[in-house]
């Protein structure tokens, strides 16, 4: 079972405080529009898709013990007001079924935490934990506490101790033609937002990692979403780039 350290326990407090949706759930309103991105195990990307951030009613979960025995959900609804990080992963989880089974608790009395997502769970006695950041930066207060604006890009990522790791985001032409190399470049953002280029990371279709400027070249032979990856990041938000006027499809 999953040991609560005095870090674990600061950091179920502050970051493990989401709530995911299921089909039932009610909502208030047209909610704000925003992105949200659910990054799992070894940093395999979820979900990426823009939701209607607003108030949501969603269940606990009995089988959310990853904390302890004992630690279960009751089973209870929680109601999520207004547009927040939690509530707008909620509305993903409703949306794509690829973000479920949903495990939660409301054990704590600090708020409610989260075992699982998708199958990706909180590993039994290690250090990891559901990672909040919004427009690249860490939080310091629960998910249904983070306000959220038109716009916001919201990430929630199963880190696997502390210090979290720091995220990757790529920048690339939305355009290009098959078979003409084109550069594209990797930054890195810590906790608090600051952006500096990426060394060493690896991007779809390059066939060398970026250098120590973030760049590297990208050839293509079909439209493509791209991605940056590191074994110790985030994997960066999927960009897409069309050619021939043809655009990547799918997820």
């Amino acid at each position: 079972m999953p040991r609560i350290t005095p870090f674990r326990l600061a950091a179920v407090c502050m970051l493990a405080l989401s709530i995911p949706l299921v089909p039932a759930a009610a909502a208030m309103g047209k909610g704000v529009p925003v992105t949200v991105r659910v990054v799992g195990t070894a940093g395999k990307v979820l979900a990426e898709k823009p939701v209607a951030a607003k108030t949501t009613t969603i269940p606990t979960s009995p089988k959310a013990t990853c904390f302890g025995k004992g630690t279960g959900g009751s089973g209870k609804p929680v109601t999520l007001p207004g547009a927040t990080a939690l509530g707008a992963l909620g509305e993903a989880v409703g949306a794509d079924s690829v973000l479920r089974p949903l495990l939660v608790t409301d054990h704590f009395s600090f708020g409610i935490a989260i075992c699982g997502v998708g199958g990706d769970l909180v590993k039994a006695g290690s250090e990891s934990s559901w990672y909040l950041k919004v427009n690249h930066r860490a939080q310091s207060v629960g998910g249904d506490q983070v306000k959220l604006h038109a716009g916001d890009e919201v990430l929630w990522d199963l880190a696997p101790s502390y210090p979290y790791p720091d995220e990757l985001a790529l920048s690339a032409p939305a355009k290009a033609t098959a078979g003409q190399p084109f550069t594209v470049r990797a930054f890195s953002y810590d906790e608090k937002g600051k952006r500096t280029p990426a060394a060493g990371v690896a991007v779809t279709g390059a066939a060398m990692p970026t250098g120590s400027d973030g760049r590297t070249t990208v050839t293509l032979s079909k439209p493509a979403r791209l991605v940056a990856t590191a074994s110790d990041e985030i994997t960066s938000a999927r960009v897409p780039v069309c050619l021939g006027g043809k655009c990547p499809g799918g997820r």
